[in-house]
């Protein structure tokens, strides 16, 4: 896992950096709910997804409206270190 590798959100690209502000000033969100609200491409904010998941700041669960698509949502229990992270 990349949280082993010392990888935290500052190693991440900037579009993974955009799709965490996305979630944090937004709340939960779909992928589509991402893509809209970024204006990053679907393969990007797919990508973005996976590389937040991997370092442990963004879970996936159901979205219980539409039981085909997932909900992401931060999982980040200190965002004042990931504020200056980003900062």
């Amino acid at each position: 896992m990349a949280e082993s590798d010392g990888e935290d959100i500052t190693d991440l690209p900037p579009s993974a950096k955009l799709v965490f502000k996305v979630l944090e000033y937004k709340g939960p969100l779909t992928q589509k709910g991402i893509v809209e609200e970024s204006m990053l491409s679907a393969r990007t904010v797919r990508y973005a997804l996976e590389r937040l998941e991997e370092v442990g700041a963004v879970s996936e669960d159901v979205y219980f409206a539409d039981a085909r698509q997932n909900l992401y949502e931060l999982t980040t229990e200190e965002p004042d270190q990931t504020e200056q992270a980003l900062s």
